[in-house]
């Protein structure tokens, strides 16, 4: 798709369009069969750890957003894939070098023409947001868009990283919790719902 019609499609919020540019959300996680996933968020205590090495062990490595990675050893380097939100600028697409990009925003006008036209980018509809939206009673974080989805394929094990639910903030940002769109309480718990049900999902929780 040409930038002109790419920037017109967002533009109009022509979701069918857009959607020509995603891979099918069973294609995606067809590639997660019999896979261990390490889900890295970007909580700030977990530039205190040493998990790096961990992280990296898993089959596939899966980032949030600008992914920020103080060092190795608290974060790993490996970005097989980026759950994306935001923007992403030149230089933190160098940075990070994902292997794949999946797009789990609502808000289809963040979209950059490059992230779309990326090899094997996907694209999360609009009515999983909005049931995983019902759900926890609020806008879920793209942390808790990727649990879902990941939940859904045929993974062997899903471990999650850097998920304090914004108790020691965000090294993305200085904002607090009264000033982002999410309720943290209620992923914590729906989170905790899915791991005593969900036999695959690993939660290491921080300072443990």
């Amino acid at each position: 798709m040409t930038p002109l019609r790419f920037y017109i499609a967002r533009l109009l919020r022509n979701e069918d369009m857009l959607a020509t540019l995603s891979v099918r959300q069973s294609a995606l996680l067809a590639a997660l069969k019999g896979k261990t996933v390490a889900l890295v968020g970007n909580a700030r205590a977990l530039s205190d750890g040493n998990k790096g090495a961990e992280i990296d062990a898993h089959d596939i490595v899966i980032r949030i957003n600008l992914a920020p990675m103080p060092s190795p050893e608290s974060h790993g380097t490996r970005t097989d894939w980026l759950g994306l939100a935001t923007r992403l600028p030149r230089a933190e697409r160098k940075r990070i070098q994902p292997g794949r990009i999946l797009w789990m925003s609502h808000k289809r006008k963040r979209l950059d023409h490059r992230s779309a036209h990326s090899q094997g980018f996907y694209m999360h509809p609009l009515e999983d947001y909005e049931a995983l939206r019902e759900k926890i009673g609020a806008q879920p974080t793209t942390g808790a868009l990727l649990i879902a989805l990941l939940l859904k394929s045929e993974l062997a094990r899903l471990d999650l990283y850097g998920f304090d639910f914004f108790a020691s903030k965000s090294l993305s940002g200085s904002r607090s919790a009264d000033q982002v769109p999410h309720d943290f309480g209620s992923e914590a718990e729906w989170v905790e719902g899915l791991i005593a049900a969900e036999p695959r999902l690993h939660l290491h929780r921080l300072g443990s």
